[in-house]
C-alpha cells in the first residue's frame, strides 16, 4: 500500500461548524435552514475530508464526513449557508494498477456541485503536489429563484426549428447587445438576440455544451483552449466562463426569457468521457472518487486491465453507464436540469457510448429504459448523435422510438446531389420523405429524423460552397485534424474571391442547400451563424479557436442581408403548410402515397409519372414532387428540383378551375420570390443548379 494511503487529516480548528452523522441521500450538498448535508460517493476509500473555504479560497476547516452507508460517505455540517465554497480530499489506497487513485494531495470536486466558483483551467505547476490553487471549489447552491409564472413552451416535434449557437460565440460581437453582457448567458436573452431568433422563426435553440469543462493541457500548449465545451469536468453546474457573476441564477435567467418567448432550450450534453482523459490525465474528480466504477477499462481475459481506459470517444477514458454510480450521476444529472433548470430537452454527444453494456451497443439498455420509465425524463426531448468510434459505433436509427436522431445521411445526401454527384435521385426523395428507409412508420414518428446540412464540426454553410479542402492551420495540428470527407465545392476558385459568377453560383447552392432542408420531412437543424453567412475561413474544425473566427459577424453586407431575408421567409413557409412539417401518409414509398390527410406524387421533367427505373439513372438530377393536402386545410404544391448544370423544362399539370399556380421560390433569385402569380399554366423553365416552389392559389 503507498504512503499516500497512511495520510491523516489535518488538525485545522472547527471553528463554528458542528458536524453530526447527517444523511446519505440526496447526494451532493443539501441546504437547509441549520446547515448543509453533505453526502459523496467514494467507493473504497479510507475515509474523506470535506474541506471548507472563505470568499477569497482560503481554507479555514476540514472535517472528515462520519456517516457510511456501502461507498457513500456522508454527514451534516451545521452553521453552513448558502455560497460556502467547499471540495474534497481522499484517503486511502494509491493503486494505479489495481485502479484506486486516492491521493489526500489532490483537491477533489464534487461531481454534484450545482455551482463552481471560478473556470477550471489547466496549471501543470500548480497540479505537481497541492493542487488547491488549481482547482475551482463547489459552492453550496439553494434552488430559489422567481420564475416569474413563466412556463416552459412544450413546443409540438412538428413545429420545431432547431437552432444550434455557442453562447460566447452568438453574442459577442453585437453591438447592439450591452457590452457587459456580451458573450453570456444574458447576451443571448437581450432584446436584440429574441428578436433575431424570432424574426427567423426559431422555436428551439439547441446550446453547444454550457456543463462546466476544462480545456485540455494540450490545447493550453500551444497557445489555445477548448471553445466548444466537449470536455466536462462536472454535469450540473453551469460553465462560470459565460456569466457575469453567478452562473447558476444567470443561466436560469437565459432559460426563464426564451419561454417569455416562446423559445425552448435544448442542452447539448456530454456523458461519454471527462476532463480527466486517460491515464496520464489529471485527477481532479471521480478518479480520485472511485475510479473503477466511474470509468471502462480493456480487459485481460475476463478481468479488467486497470492501466488502460476504454477510449470510445477519442478523449481517452469512456465513462461507463454499466456501473450503478455513473448511471445515477447521469440521470440524477439530466433530472436537474430539467426539473430545476427548466431545461426542455438534450441533444446527446456520442450517444451509443450511453447505450453501451459490456462495451456492446444495446437498444433496450438500461440508460434508456431508465429514462422511458422515469416520470420527468421521459416527458423531455432526446435528441441522440447516433454515434461513437468504439466497436459497432453507427447505429443510426436503432435508438428506442421516441428519441431523435441526428441525421447524417440526410446531410451527406443533400451536400452531394447539389454537388453534382451521380446516382442519387432516388436517395434525395428518400431524406426528403423522412427517411424512412431507417425510421420505419411502424415503430418511429416522421419527425424522427433531425436532418441538417452543417453541424458546429464541419464547415459553415458558406464554407461548404467556398472550399473543397479543409484549412486547419490554425489549430496547431498541421492540417490533419477535421474531416476530410466534405462533400463540399469551391465553384472554381479554393476560398473567397470577387469573382461575380462564382459569388452568385455560391449563393444560390447556399438556397438550395437550405431550401432542401427546411422543405423535407423530420426536423431541420439549423447551424447557427448560417442565416448570417457565417465564414470559418474553410476551418471545419474550430474546437479551439476562440476568437473572430468563431463568433457571428453582424454586419452584414446586402447580400447577406438577403440571404437572411431568404432564411426568414423559408422558414415562414414551412411553417404555415402541414405538408412540409407533418405530412401523414400510408405508403412509405417515395413514388405514390396517399392518406387522408396528404398525398404525394414524383414527375419526371416530360410531366409524366416517375417509375422505379427513373429513380436509378446516373445522370438524373431533376425531378418534381407535388404535395398535396386532402383535409379541412386543402392545399396543393408543386417543387421542381434541377441540379443538372444546364437549364431544364419542366412540363406540370395545370392548377384547378378556380385556381392558378403561384411561385413562392426561386432559387435562381438573390431576392426571395413570393406570391408572384405563374405566366404559363403548364410549362416552367428552371435555371441550371435550382429549384421553384408552385403553390396552387385562388384567382
Amino acid at each position: 500500500m503507498s504512503i499516500r494511503s497512511q495520510l491523516t487529516p489535518l488538525p485545522l480548528s472547527l471553528g463554528k461548524f458542528q458536524v453530526s452523522p447527517g444523511q446519505d441521500y440526496p447526494l451532493g450538498a443539501t441546504l437547509d435552514a441549520q446547515g448543509c448535508n453533505f453526502a459523496i460517493h467514494a467507493g473504497d476509500a479510507k475515509y474523506i475530508e470535506l474541506c471548507l473555504f472563505d470568499e477569497q479560497e482560503n481554507e479555514v476547516a476540514r472535517l472528515v464526513l462520519p456517516g457510511k452507508q456501502g461507498g457513500i460517505r456522508y454527514g451534516y455540517v451545521h452553521g453552513i449557508k448558502a455560497k460556502q465554497l467547499y471540495a474534497y480530499r481522499v484517503f486511502g489506497a494509491f493503486q494505479p494498477e489495481h485502479g484506486y487513485w486516492y491521493d489526500p494531495r489532490k483537491l477533489i470536486l464534487d461531481p454534484y456541485a450545482k455551482a463552481l466558483s471560478r473556470p477550471l483551467i489547466w496549471d501543470a505547476k500548480a497540479y505537481q503536489e497541492d493542487d488547491a490553487s488549481l482547482i475551482p471549489k463547489c459552492v453550496v447552491t439553494n434552488d430559489e429563484f422567481d420564475w416569474q409564472g413563466v412556463a416552459k413552451p412544450n413546443i409540438n416535434r412538428q413545429d420545431m426549428i432547431l437552432y444550434e449557437t455557442h453562447v460566447r460565440g452568438f453574442s459577442q460581437l453585437n453591438e447592439k447587445v450591452s457590452a457587459a453582457n456580451r458573450g453570456t448567458y444574458l447576451g443571448m436573452v437581450e432584446p436584440d438576440c429574441i428578436d433575431h431568433l424570432k424574426g427567423l422563426g426559431i422555436t428551439s435553440v439547441q446550446l453547444m455544451p454550457t456543463a462546466a469543462f476544462m480545456s485540455e493541457p494540450r490545447l493550453k500548449g500551444l497557445g489555445l483552449s477548448n471553445y466548444w465545451g466537449y470536455n466536462p469536468i462536472l454535469f450540473m453546474a453551469p460553465e462560470p466562463r459565460y456569466a457575469k457573476q453567478n452562473a447558476l441564477n444567470e443561466f436560469k435567467t437565459m432559460v426563464r426569457e426564451f419561454h417569455r418567448n416562446g423559445i425552448e432550450v435544448i442542452l447539448d450534453v456530454v456523458f461519454n468521457h471527462t476532463a480527466e482523459a486517460g491515464a496520464d490525465g489529471p485527477t481532479l474528480c471521480y478518479r480520485g472518487l472511485d475510479n473503477r466504477s466511474y470509468y471502462l477499462f480493456e480487459k485481460i481475459g475476463d478481468s479488467p486491465d486497470y492501466q488502460r481506459y476504454t477510449n470510445n470517444t477519442g478523449c481517452g477514458n469512456s465513462v461507463s453507464l454499466d456501473s450503478p454510480t455513473s448511471l445515477r450521476l447521469v440521470l440524477d444529472s439530466l433530472r436537474y436540469w430539467v426539473d430545476v433548470m427548466q431545461i426542455d430537452g438534450f441533444r446527446f454527444d456520442l450517444a451509443v457510448s450511453l447505450g453501451r453494456e459490456k462495451n456492446q451497443y444495446r437498444q433496450h439498455a438500461a440508460f434508456f429504459k431508465a429514462i422511458a420509465q422515469d416520470p420527468i425524463l421521459s416527458r423531455a426531448k432526446m435528441i441522440a448523435e447516433p454515434w461513437d468510434i468504439g466497436p459497432f459505433g453507427y447505429q443510426l436509427g436503432h435508438f428506442p422510438e421516441r428519441w431523435m436522431e441526428c441525421n447524417d445521411r440526410f446531410r451527406d445526401t443533400s451536400r452531394a446531389f447539389w454537388k453534382g454527384d451521380h446516382g442519387l435521385l432516388g436517395e434525395l426523395a428518400t431524406r426528403i420523405m423522412g427517411s424512412r428507409d431507417l425510421f420505419f412508420a411502424s415503430r418511429r414518428s416522421i419527425h424522427t429524423s433531425v436532418n441538417y446540412i452543417c453541424y458546429h464540426d464541419g464547415f459553415t454553410l458558406d464554407d461548404l460552397v467556398s472550399y473543397e479542402q479543409r484549412h486547419n492551420h490554425a489549430n496547431g495540428e498541421e492540417n490533419r485534424d477535421g474531416h476530410g470527407h466534405n462533400l463540399s465545392a469551391n465553384y472554381g476558385i479554393e476560398g473567397q474571391t470577387d469573382d461575380p459568377e462564382i459569388m452568385r453560383l455560391r449563393r444560390k447552392q447556399k438556397r438550395n442547400l437550405l431550401a432542401t432542408l427546411m422543405l423535407s420531412q423530420g426536423i431541420p437543424h439549423f447551424l447557427g451563424g448560417d442565416e448570417l453567412s457565417r465564414t470559418q475561413q474553410g476551418n471545419n474544425n474550430a474546437y479551439c479557436q476562440n476568437n473572430k473566427m468563431s463568433w457571428f459577424n453582424w454586419k452584414l453586407n446586402p447580400e447577406q442581408q438577403l440571404f437572411l431575408q431568404f432564411c426568414q421567409q423559408l422558414i415562414g413557409l414551412r411553417k404555415r403548410c402541414s405538408v412540409f412539417n407533418y405530412l401523414q401518409l400510408e405508403n412509405d414509398s417515395y413514388e405514390k402515397c396517399h392518406s387522408q390527410l396528404h398525398g404525394v406524387r414524383w414527375y419526371r421533367t416530360d410531366g409524366t409519372h416517375m417509375k422505379q427505373s427513373d429513380w436509378h439513372q446516373s445522370h438524373a438530377w431533376a425531378v418534381a414532387v407535388e404535395l398535396r393536402s386532402l383535409g379541412k386545410n386543402k392545399a396543393r404544391w408543386l417543387w421542381m428540383i434541377n441540379a443538372c448544370t444546364h437549364e431544364v423544362d419542366f412540363n406540370i399539370a395545370g392548377p384547378e378551375t378556380g385556381y392558378q399556380w403561384t411561385q413562392q421560390m426561386d432559387t435562381e433569385s438573390d431576392k426571395a420570390i413570393f406570391e408572384k402569380p405563374l405566366a404559363q399554366l403548364n410549362h416552367v423553365k428552371l435555371k441550371a443548379k435550382s429549384m421553384v416552389l408552385l403553390e396552387q392559389t385562388a384567382l
